[in-house]
Order: C-alpha cells, then structure tokens, then sequence
C-alpha cells in the first residue's frame, strides 16, 4: 500500500511569505484496492497526538463518509481534536478515517424503483457492495494496520446518512456508534423507514449508541412530498421503540441549520451527547 503525507497549512517561519516554510501535517494518505468494488479507494488518516507504534494503546476508530480533504476530513478531524483536549474531554484520542468519495450516488445508494430517480442518479444503487468493502476489506485493513480498540464509529450525512442508516438497519454490529446527520430517508420513497428491525430486539448484544441530527431543510426531491424533518424524526421513533436496554438513539433538531450548514454543529452536538452518556 501507498502511505503518503497529506499537507494541508503551510505555515512560514518568518515575516516574509515564501521565506523558511515549513509544513503543517495533518495526517496520512493510504490507499486500499477493494476486491468488492474493484477499483483503489484512497483514505485520509488522522492519528491522534501521542500515538506510537512502541506503546500498548489502543485508539477507537471514527470512519468519515465523504471523507476527502476537499469534503469533510479536515473539519471533522479538528472537532475530534479539540474534543479529545483534557479540559474538554468529550472524545477519546481517537484515529480518524476518512473514506475519500469517488462516486457518492453510487455507493451510497440501494436500487431504487422511481424512474426519476434512475434518471438523475444513472450510476445509483450499488450500497451493498459499498457496506461489503467496509466490513470485509476497510476495517480489517485498518485493524490490521492500525492501533485499534473495539469502539467503531460511523458518520454521514445527506447520503452518507442514508448509507449510515441502511448499515444501521441491515447490519448493526460494523459500527458501536452511529452519527446519521439530514439522512436522505426520501430515497425510493422513503422505503427504507418501513424496513423491518424486530430482530434487533434479542440479536443485538454490543452497546449501540445512535445519534440523529436534522436541521429546518423542508420537501424532499421527490414527486411524493415528503418533509426531510418528518422523516428523521420518523426513524428516531422507529429506533426508539427497540425493546433493547444494549441500544439508545438521540434526536436534534437543529432549527438554525440548514442541508448545507448543518455538518459541522451536529457533530459537536453528537460528541457532547454521546461523550456525556459514557461518562455516567
């Protein structure tokens, strides 16, 4: 595998621009060729301050949806670090992976049945292969890897939201924690929400946290209205009534932020919520 630097400041030394630079990293760039898609998936690494290959640490795991540097890698990574400070001690040191995006309406998406949707999104539906790659060929690889403990979170949004919820649905078990922000439930027409989860109730072993976030976005792009707030708040209940005392679900509705703005607010929301709940 590959193992590259990723530059992402570049700070100078002295008064004068161009003078003395030195650089500011980030993380690492690796790389993973995936059988199950078949083509080479490039990762942003984040290893938190302090990690070493010599000590006996083990770190958990965020794994970033839309994870390039031109996405969310690079915000997301400082709220984890500024949440890992000991004065605020929200997060543990934690790596973070960010999964570089190559086609998002692809790999984030189950086949649909709306012919308008096959219109606009012509290479859609391939999300089992995607969540296939996850489990049998990304976290192995990280784990194998990587100084890595058992506390495995996931976070998306918009599609990768939708991608987050289907693993949620279908697969419970790849992530201990669950960040789904603005889910794009709406996906043919909303089918997803009337999937059944009765299993869960005496399958589901692991602590499972669940953190759903959804701001003032209104109608969904589909020819059936459909209300972005409603039908996140439809899938909060839906978890909510898992008779499972393993599994707990947070809802916030963030009325202030919008499909756009709301990325950044709800994750520091969720490392409140979620870092509050494991101190008790």
């Amino acid at each position: 595998m590959i193992r590259i630097i990723l530059i992402v400041v570049i700070a100078t030394a002295s008064l004068g621009f161009g003078q003395n630079q030195k650089q500011f990293v980030l993380g690492n760039i690796d790389e993973i060729y995936s059988k199950e898609l078949n083509e080479k998936r490039t990762l942003n690494i984040y290893l938190p301050e302090g990690y070493n290959l010599n000590d006996t640490i083990q770190y958990p795991v965020i794994y970033l949806l839309d994870g390039s540097a031109n996405e969310d890698f690079i915000h997301i990574v400082g709220i984890v670090q500024f949440n890992n400070f000991e004065w605020v001690n929200q997060v543990p040191k934690s790596i973070v992976v960010g999964i570089a995006t190559i086609d998002r309406r692809r790999d984030f998406t189950f086949p649909t049945t709306i012919d308008k949707d096959l219109l606009a999104y012509p290479t859609s539906g391939n999300s089992n292969k995607f969540i296939a790659f996850i489990e049998n060929e990304l976290q192995p690889f990280i784990e194998k890897k990587y100084k890595t403990n058992s506390t495995k979170t996931i976070i998306g949004q918009s599609l990768g939201g939708l991608l987050a919820t289907q693993i949620l649905i279908t697969k419970p078990v790849l992530f201990t924690k669950y960040i789904i922000i603005s889910p794009s439930l709406w996906w043919n027409n909303g089918s997803i929400l009337n999937q059944e989860i009765q299993w869960w109730q005496t399958n589901l072993a692991q602590k499972t946290d669940v953190y759903i976030a959804v701001g003032k976005e209104g109608f969904t792009p589909t020819e059936i209205p459909r209300v972005m707030e409603v039908d996140a708040n439809l899938l909060a209940e839906k978890i909510q009534n898992i008779q499972n005392t393993n599994f707990s679900v947070f809802f916030d509705y963030l009325p202030q932020e919008n499909h756009a703005t709301i990325m950044h607010q709800a994750v520091l929301n969720a490392f409140k919520v979620l870092g509050s709940k494991n101190k008790k």
